[in-house]
């Protein structure tokens, strides 16, 4: 990058979504990117655009500098106590991985044919940057996004395997996942952990193969008070 990109480059960088990066821009556009290695085309079909590392920074440089926030770090701020403070926030056109309880109405639960096409354009993009950002170009490993985003990392992680999230609930356990079906990922007080519940035994398994498949280190651990089984997983470093 010989330059910094131009007004309507950073418009378009500004503009990428939250949680891959994936560009909408006009053809000369993405290709300007593309050479100053802002942006690389994904090999596959249907050929989308994607910001580089060097492209992620520009746009964290803009939103420190004033511009708008993006959307995952105020999701990965959730507390483990607000069942319903994380709103799927696809009105915005900005995808948002579901971590379950989304109070968001219809669009909070759909599992059509075009959510699905989004969640899987969603992981592939973050395998693509799994493989960029690190040494050795390996995909079975988190990447430093995912370290940084972790309940929209791992939640990206179960929905893109086909496991379904918790709907909206606000009665007894709705946040904990006791009494509810779906997943719920939830921030923790330790460093670098979520907390994945689902009341189902057969799905939490489901959600331990799903995240270690992923690249995570999962443990499972009971509710003092209610012997709830929970797990708490953590991006892998080797």
């Amino acid at each position: 990058m010989t330059r910094p990109p131009t007004a309507a480059q950073r418009r378009v960088i500004d503009a990428a979504e939250a949680v891959t990066g994936r560009l909408r821009g006009t053809e000369s556009q993405l290709a300007a990117l593309v050479r100053h290695g802002l942006a690389f085309r994904h090999p596959r079909p249907p050929h989308d655009h994607f910001l580089t590392p060097a492209g992620h920074r520009i746009r964290e440089e803009t939103a420190t500098a004033g511009a708008s926030a993006p959307e995952i770090p105020a999701i990965s701020a959730i507390s483990a106590n607000s069942a319903n403070s994380a709103p799927a926030r696809e009105a915005s056109g900005v995808f948002t991985a579901r971590v379950g309880g989304e109070s968001g109405g219809e669009g909070a639960t759909d599992v059509g044919p075009a959510r699905v096409r989004e969640v899987r354009s969603a992981w592939q993009g973050l395998l693509e940057l799994r493989r960029m950002t690190s040494r050795d170009g390996v995909v079975d490993r988190p990447c430093a996004w995912e370290r940084t985003h972790l309940v929209q990392a791992a939640a990206l992680a179960l929905e893109a395997a086909g496991l379904r999230p918790a709907g909206a609930g606000t009665g007894i356990g709705a946040d904990t996942g006791v009494g509810t079906e779906g997943y719920r990922v939830r921030a923790t007080p330790q460093p670098e952990a979520v907390a994945v519940h689902e009341s189902d035994a057969r799905a939490l398994s489901e959600c331990t193969a799903t995240l270690e498949k992923a690249g995570w280190q999962v443990s499972e651990h009971a509710e003092p008070r209610t012997g709830a089984r929970y797990l708490l997983a953590s991006p892998r470093r080797s």
